[in-house]
C-alpha cells in the first residue's frame, strides 16, 4: 500500500517505499544529514502555450500536465529554492545531488544551487540518440538535457567510483557527454497503449548515475519519483531508496513497477576496483622474518645498496632513513616509492621487496 504523508511519523517509515504527497512537506520529516544520494527530476516549467502538431497533423503528446505549470519565473524560483533547500539539509556531508533539466529551467536551477552553497562538480550532457524532431522547423533540434552533479559543499568528501567507471567505459576516462536513448519500447510504462508519464527517464541513465556516485546500501532519494525509474534501478543495485510523488497515477505505477523489480545478488554488487590495498610498513617484513637486520637492499641494477637496520630504517653512506627517503636521495628526487626501487638477494637472485610485501599481505 502506498503510504500517505499523514501516516509517516518517523524516517524508517519511508525507506524502500514510494510516498504519496508533496515533496517539500515530506522531506521536512526526514532527519538532517541522512541521505547519501539525491536524483531530482523536477518540473521543467516548459511554458507551453499551444498544442504542437506533426507535419501529418497528428498531435504531439508533450508535457501539458498541471504540475509543470507556474504563474511566473518567480513562482518557479521560489518552488525550486524550497525543495533544493530541504535536499541540502537532509543530504549527508559525504553525499551528492543530481538535478536534470532542459534549457527552460536548468540555468535557474544552477544559480539557486550555488546560492544555497552547493558545490558543482560537473554538468553532464545527456545526448539523446533518438530525440523528438523539431516539427515546426523554427529552431535547432533539441537533442540533449543537462544534469548538474553537486556536493553538499566545497569540502565534501563524496563518493565517485572513478576506477569502476573507467573500466565500465572500456578503460577510458568517462566523459561528461553521455549518449543514451530516450525511454522507449517495453521500458515505457503505459495504460491502454498510452504512456503514463510524459518525461519518464531511461533506466540506463539512472544506472550510470547510481553506479558512479553511490555504494551498495546507500540511501537514495528521488523527490519527484514519477513512475519510479530511480527507485527501480536503486533496488536492482542493492541501494535503499525513498521516492516521493504527489500524483496518484504515477505513484500506483511506481509501486507496481517496484513489486516486479528484483535486486542483483550481493556478490554482483561489489566494487573491487575501488578497494584500497592494505598498507603495511617495511618494518613488518623484518618482524615477520621476510628480511633480516644486517642484510642489504639493492637497486635493480645493483649499483646501489643500503644496510637494513633492526629498527626498520636503512643506512646508506652515513645517511639514514626509510626505504622511500633513501631511494629518493640516491635518485636526487624529492620523493620516491621505495617498494619498487629496492630488491633483496635470495638464492643469488634479486627479488623485489614489493613481492615480499604481497606475500605477507596474503597471510595477514
Amino acid at each position: 500500500m502506498i503510504e500517505d504523508q499523514k501516516t509517516i511519523l518517523k524516517f524508517e517509515g519511508v525507506l524502500d517505499n514510494i510516498v504519496l504527497g508533496d515533496s517539500i512537506e515530506i522531506m521536512k520529516q526526514i532527519p538532517d544529514n541522512s541521505i547519501d544520494l539525491i536524483f531530482a527530476d523536477p518540473p521543467y516549467n516548459l511554458q507551453l502555450e499551444n498544442d504542437l502538431y506533426r507535419p501529418n497533423e497528428t498531435k504531439v503528446n508533450g508535457v501539458s500536465e498541471e504540475w509543470d505549470k507556474f504563474k511566473s519565473f518567480k513562482d518557479y524560483d521560489d518552488f525550486t529554492f524550497k525543495w533544493l533547500n530541504e535536499c541540502k539539509r537532509i543530504l549527508k556531508k559525504t553525499g551528492t545531488i543530481w538535478v536534470i533539466g532542459s534549457y527552460h529551467n536548468i540555468f535557474r536551477v544552477g544559480k539557486i544551487m550555488q546560492d544555497l552553497g552547493y558545490w558543482i562538480l560537473n554538468d553532464i550532457i545527456w545526448i539523446k540518440t533518438n530525440p523528438m524532431p523539431n516539427f515546426k522547423g523554427t529552431r535547432f533540434n533539441n537533442a540533449h538535457e543537462t544534469l548538474i552533479w553537486a556536493s553538499k559543499d566545497k569540502e565534501s568528501k563524496y563518493t565517485f567510483n572513478y576506477k569502476t567507471m573507467k573500466a565500465y567505459n572500456d578503460d577510458l576516462q568517462m566523459r561528461s557527454d553521455w549518449y543514451i536513448p530516450i525511454c522507449q519500447g517495453e521500458e515505457r510504462i503505459k495504460i491502454n497503449g498510452q504512456k503514463i508519464h510524459p518525461t519518464q527517464k531511461p533506466e540506463a541513465l539512472l544506472n550510470r548515475i547510481i553506479t558512479a556516485t553511490s555504494k551498495p546500501d546507500d540511501i537514495i532519494l528521488d523527490p519527484f519519483a514519477g513512475t519510479g525509474t530511480t527507485l527501480a534501478v536503486a533496488k536492482k543495485l542493492g541501494r535503499s531508496f525513498i521516492g516521493i510523488e504527489k500524483e496518484q497515477l504515477y505513484a500506483n505505477a511506481c509501486k507496481e513497477r517496484l513489486n516486479k523489480t528484483e535486486s542483483y545478488s550481493q556478490k554482483l554488487l561489489d566494487y573491487p576496483l575501488e578497494m584500497k590495498p592494505r598498507r603495511i610498513p617495511f618494518g613488518s617484513l623484518i618482524e615477520n622474518d621476510y628480511i633480516k637486520a644486517g642484510e642489504y637492499l639493492y637497486s635493480e641494477n645493483k649499483k646501489y645498496k643500503a644496510l637494513v637496520l633492526a629498527n626498520g630504517t636503512l643506512s646508506y653512506e652515513n645517511q639514514y632513513g626509510s626505504i622511500h627517503k633513501i631511494s629518493a636521495t640516491i635518485l636526487n628526487k624529492p620523493a620516491n616509492n621505495g617498494w619498487t626501487f629496492w630488491y633483496i638477494k635470495r638464492d643469488n637472485e634479486l627479488i623485489s621487496i614489493d613481492n615480499l610485501r604481497k606475500k605477507l599481505l596474503k597471510k595477514m
